[in-house]
């Protein structure tokens, strides 16, 4: 766990190590980067995003889980995405065209971030341009997630959806609550509790 008072460059170690994977950046570059970005904690209930307000950052999970939701005219949660340990979250639609929130981003647990700001990213869009393509990797892989979840949506069962989703995200079963996984998948509590009494019963 990174505290307060270490520099930047150590508490940004996962984002550069995650980067790494995607782009070589030089010293130079990775200094220029942490220039631009800033870290953050929030506590369990803390908002990052909330609906109606503008995104104003870019997130990256250092530590912690999120959940990422919409409320309906009726008050009714929806959840569209969790986020741990060095997955992004934002609403994305809201960072890129500044336009007010659809989603809510809110901590499940004490959770600390790097974040960077459209004003930020652009800026060094020009001044280390492989972090367009870096940047549009990301965007893309999430497309490709989301086009796949709606798909599963359509063609799995709900026993098949929850299973997928078991065996795609161990480590964010364990740290969410049945009833925000109910609503992650599409179902009631109820019934996914049914599902899981079943499965313990095969």
């Amino acid at each position: 766990m990174v505290t307060d008072h270490q520099p930047l460059k150590i508490k940004a170690k996962p984002l550069l190590d995650y980067m790494a994977q995607y782009v070589r950046l030089t010293e130079e570059e990775e200094n220029l980067l942490l220039s631009k970005v800033q870290y953050r904690k929030y506590l369990k209930g803390q908002y990052v995003v909330q609906q109606g307000d503008v995104c104003r950052y870019e997130n990256f999970v250092l530590s912690g889980c999120l959940k990422t939701f919409y409320v309906d005219r009726q008050g009714q949660e929806h959840i569209v995405m969790f986020a741990i340990e060095n997955w992004w979250t934002a609403d994305l639609g809201s960072f890129l065209t500044r336009t007010p929130a659809d989603y809510n981003v809110q901590c499940l647990e004490n959770t600390e971030v790097i974040q960077c700001s459209y004003e930020n990213l652009e800026q060094l869009y020009l001044e280390i341009p492989k972090l367009e393509r870096f940047f549009r990797i990301i965007v893309q892989k999430a497309f490709v997630a989301s086009q796949k979840r709606i798909i599963h949506n359509f063609s799995l069962s709900a026993k098949e959806r929850y299973l997928n989703f078991r065996e795609k995200y161990p480590q964010i079963e364990q740290r969410v609550p049945q009833y925000m996984i109910a609503s992650y998948l599409g179902m009631t509590k109820e019934f996914l509790s049914k599902i899981r009494h079943q499965l313990l019963m095969e």
